[in-house]
């Protein structure tokens, strides 16, 4: 099997056994970034303790549709969203979401 990485690429690897890479060097839509983050917070919701519940809905409340939010609000709460993402192992598509925000950001 040959891996095939170029300058620039991002790679994350869960668990055993995976298979190739998946890329996408299309735009991200901050809005639809947005809304894939608050869809993967509301299910990691549920398998983190109370006190981590709390800290993703003042993060999410913070973040609110993201046009409100000053830049370093919105670092903020998705440093701290990532933060409890990065604590649980189901929570590896919120980091993801977080990580297609952030680099939308960045460019």
């Amino acid at each position: 099997m040959s891996n095939s990485f170029h300058f620039g690429d991002s790679v994350t690897q869960h668990g055993d056994h995976n298979i190739g890479i998946i890329k996408n060097q299309a735009p991200v839509d901050p809005k639809a970034a947005l809304r894939e983050l608050v869809t993967a917070v509301q299910q990691l919701r549920e398998q983190v303790p109370a006190e981590d519940r709390e800290v993703l809905d003042e993060s999410l409340e913070a973040i609110g549709d993201g046009s409100e939010a000053s830049p370093s609000a919105l670092r903020r709460a998705l440093r701290n969203i990532s933060g409890v993402a990065s604590l649980v192992r189901a929570g590896a598509p919120v980091v993801e979401s977080v990580r297609r925000i952030l680099d939308s950001l960045n460019s």
